[in-house]
């Protein structure tokens, strides 16, 4: 099923993002992992890719088979661009098709020392543009609610999305925020920008004070003063931090569930504790509400 189809039927979507283990021997973490998500019936869920290495895209590819055989909820994989030619590219274009894969969200990479970038694919919207020509994806494409980090402006960043768009992305998911009037406020000028696609808010809890601050320059996120006294104050206590973080999440998600966004797409960092305490939550507000 194209990802596209789920949002023409005017209900709120739930799906959750997960990344390949680094090593084939710890796959068998991720299916338990897989086991805890899908319980909880998600509409979707994405599996990252990295730049470099087949072995990578290789357990990319093998997750993505899993979660559409085994359990049939329907996977997105990543395809990043900045470090792939055309013909590596068109190799992964058919090993999808020819395993039933329908979704990729197209990305351009980050940029990394370590790994060589290529000419064909300066922009994620200059891979939808060639694979859309030649196959028949559903394309999901990234968006910052603050400014992507390497823009010049906001204006100039709402520009590139809209590019990205015509080339044929039919849906957007962002990355990471913690305000969320910051959203909400993103999405408005998206739509007097001509931008009609559905926009599906990013949610990563925090439950690593570490890990969150390294993501925050890397997505370009700002941090509430309230939240950051909080972790602050427990980054120390593991337990306390996780519960923190969680709530801190969950209040962000009925909010922008009240505000009729079409979505909701939760970072899990491969913890199912992550995901089944924020549907847990979701279930008992709308319990108490009926």
């Amino acid at each position: 099923m194209k990802i596209a189809e789920i949002y023409k039927q005017n209900k709120q979507s739930l799906s959750f993002e997960i990344f390949p283990p680094k090593k084939d021997s710890e796959l068998e973490s991720i299916d338990e992992t897989l086991e805890v998500l899908c319980e909880l019936k998600p509409d979707f869920i994405s599996v990252t890719f990295g730049a470099g290495g087949g072995s990578n895209r290789n357990r990319t590819i093998e997750i993505a088979k899993n979660i559409k055989t085994r359990y049939g909820v329907e996977p997105v994989v990543h395809l990043t661009s900045l470090h792939y030619d055309k013909s590596e590219i068109d190799e992964f274009a058919k090993v999808l098709e020819a395993e039933g894969i329908e979704n990729i969200l197209a990305l351009r990479g980050d940029r990394t020392p370590k790994i060589a970038e290529k000419d064909d694919f300066k922009h994620a919207s200059d891979l939808i543009a060639y694979l859309s020509e030649k196959h028949d994806f559903c394309f999901l494409g990234a968006c910052y609610p603050e400014c992507h980090p390497e823009s010049s402006d906001k204006v100039n960043d709402i520009k590139g999305l809209r590019r990205k768009v015509e080339a044929g992305a039919s849906v957007l998911i962002s990355q990471l925020f913690f305000e969320n009037e910051k959203f909400f406020s993103f999405v408005e000028s998206c739509r007097l920008a001509g931008i009609d696609v559905p926009i599906i808010p990013g949610i990563m809890p925090v439950i690593n004070a570490a890990q969150i601050r390294r993501m925050l320059t890397i997505c370009n996120a700002s941090f509430p003063d309230r939240f950051n006294r909080i972790v602050g104050k427990y980054e120390d206590d593991k337990e306390a931090l996780f519960d923190a973080g969680m709530s801190y999440a969950l209040s962000q998600v009925i909010d922008l569930l009240a505000g009729d966004i079409p979505g909701i797409h939760l970072y899990t960092m491969n913890n199912p504790k992550v995901a089944r305490r924020i549907c847990e939550g979701i279930r008992n507000i709308v319990k108490k509400q009926n």
